[in-house]
């Protein structure tokens, strides 16, 4: 029969039939998850380093905290357009090898938390970012589940 969790291995016999459509609905989950998270964190990334440049979907510019750009020799538009290539590159590094984008991403999303958090009536977008923060952990477990190659892989020899 397969390895049954315990909730389902000790259920009554006139059961069984329904807990082998649960057990079998639910065993591809993690399959499925990997692909999605990974579709995401490739695609999100990009398309908001992109628009960072453009300006489309937002003005990124006001997500700045004051107390982080008033100090810098640049404009926030300038550091904005940096942030852009900085997130285009780290959704290619995932797109590429998600258990290595998976700490930038991670360490990403925690700049950003902390920049939003400085940021007064920003508290609603720095908790949807550590929901974001939370998925990328999750991308960090199902990588180092389903991908066999090293962390860093392309340095090592042989």
């Amino acid at each position: 029969m397969g390895r049954w969790p315990e909730t389902i291995r000790w259920a009554r016999r006139r059961d069984r039939a329904s807990c082998t459509v649960l057990y079998n609905a639910l065993r591809f989950v993690p399959r499925w998850n990997g692909p999605i998270l990974r579709t995401a964190f490739t695609v999100a990334p990009i398309l908001f380093g992109l628009d960072k440049f453009f300006h489309l979907m937002v003005n990124w510019d006001k997500y700045l905290a004051p107390a982080l750009s008033n100090p810098l020799p640049f404009t926030p538009h300038q550091l904005m357009s940096a942030v852009g290539v900085i997130e285009i590159i780290d959704g290619v590094v995932v797109a590429i090898h998600p258990r290595l984008g998976r700490p930038v991403v991670a360490a990403w999303l925690l700049g950003i938390i902390v920049n939003l958090l400085l940021i007064p009536g920003f508290y609603d977008v720095a908790l949807r970012d550590f929901g974001l923060f939370l998925a990328a952990i999750a991308l960090s477990r199902l990588a180092t589940r389903y991908d066999p190659r090293p962390l860093l892989w392309f340095a090592a020899k042989g």
